[in-house]
């Protein structure tokens, strides 16, 4: 088998289940190759679009900008430095792809699609927006609660480097500074470590990634950080969607009959959407950033949310425990991610106490006889 069609094989097993879990028919696995394939032929050079006289000054202004957050990411953070976000296409979309994500009605447990090789994830993507809400349509029907998104970038975890690596696109060269960052860090982290079947750890270290990068970008350009990610509404947001989450799962797991679960959920429910409408007349002034996820909200939407962020504290001490140096830290994920997932788990929540035996780092394993 020839170079090229190794790389059709490798894009056939990996860009769909990357995209959505395994499918069940070969015209899925069509559609997914097809989609992607269609996105990089739209692909050019930045620098094509730079020296184009057509390109307005402002793509040409965050392509600039995307280019240098693109040199940080590999010299400071180490990330890959190889052919992904050194090309842009405009999908004339609002989305890269659409993602279905559901879940029982009483449970924060996300249906998965198992694909061999990639094993299992939460979500299963489409290209076209009508065969996503077909799919919900179906779920729905099966009594789970289902939600719609529209994704603004994927990763190809380095796979499609041959083809010209994953490409910056109109569905987020827009943003403002900060996100455009977050999401170029948080891509390129998907190529450094990937563990089947567990999309939280996938996910947790991305976005650790993200908020590391962030925080060292923002230094070296003299700029002032944004709102404290402890107190600003990100971290409220996220505080009261996690609380929700917990107040959930306590109630899915206690003995209550059905009837009584839905209901104290409806409770849940009403009192997480009243504190998010407090917030927004309160200290967001108004700022409309949640409405839509408020408005779209049950437990899909909630389980999918805590597969992003549930473990990144995790991740955050374990850069500590290996000195803030991104090579360690990455090192010592892909040690963890070729752990069971048990002993993954165990290893990553490991936390230091006076008196304790240490957790293990990167260190410590390489000096270990």
């Amino acid at each position: 088998m020839g170079r090229r069609a190794r790389g059709l094989a490798v894009l056939a097993l990996g860009v769909a289940a990357l995209l959505a879990g395994c499918g069940s028919t070969l015209g899925y696995y069509a559609r997914s190759v097809g989609g992607h394939l269609d996105l990089m032929r739209r692909a050019r050079p930045v620098d094509d679009w730079l020296q184009d006289e057509q390109t307005p000054p402002a793509l040409r202004q965050r392509l600039q900008l995307a280019q240098r957050l693109r040199d940080f990411a590999a010299a400071e953070l180490l990330l890959p430095d190889n052919r992904s976000y050194r090309r842009y296409a405009d999908l004339q979309r609002s989305a890269a792809v659409w993602n279905v994500v559901a879940a029982p009605e009483l449970s924060l447990a996300l249906h998965t699609w198992c694909f061999p090789v990639m094993g299992c994830v939460g979500y299963r993507g489409y290209f076209e927006r009508a065969e996503a809400d077909a799919l919900a349509v179906q779920l729905r029907s099966q009594g789970l609660e289902v939600d719609v998104y529209g994704v603004p970038a994927y990763s190809t975890l380095g796979w499609t480097e041959w083809l010209g690596g994953d490409p910056l696109l109109n569905t987020f060269i827009q943003w403002p500074e900060p996100d455009l960052a977050r999401l170029i860090f948080h891509e390129l982290a998907h190529q450094v470590a990937y563990a089947p079947d567990d999309t939280p750890f996938n996910e947790s270290f991305a976005t650790a990634v993200e908020r590391l990068g962030l925080a060292r970008w923002q230094v070296s350009q003299g700029q002032a950080p944004g709102p404290d990610p402890a107190t600003g509404p990100r971290a409220q947001f996220k505080a009261l969607t996690l609380r929700t989450r917990q107040a959930l799962e306590t109630l899915y797991a206690s003995p209550l009959s059905d009837d009584e679960k839905r209901r104290r959920k409806a409770e849940l429910m009403a009192a997480m959407r009243a504190e998010h409408a407090a917030l927004k007349a309160g200290p967001w002034r108004g700022s409309a950033a949640y409405d839509e996820w408020f408005a779209r909200a049950n437990n899909a939407t909630l389980a999918v949310q805590a597969a992003y962020d549930g473990l990144v504290p995790d991740f955050e001490r374990l850069f500590e425990r290996e000195g803030r140096d991104f090579r360690r830290f990455y090192s010592e994920v892909r040690r963890l991610a070729a752990l069971p997932k048990d002993e993954r788990r165990a290893a990553l929540s490991c936390t230091e106490s006076p008196g304790a035996h240490p957790c293990p780092t990167s260190r410590s394993i390489a000096n270990t006889p």
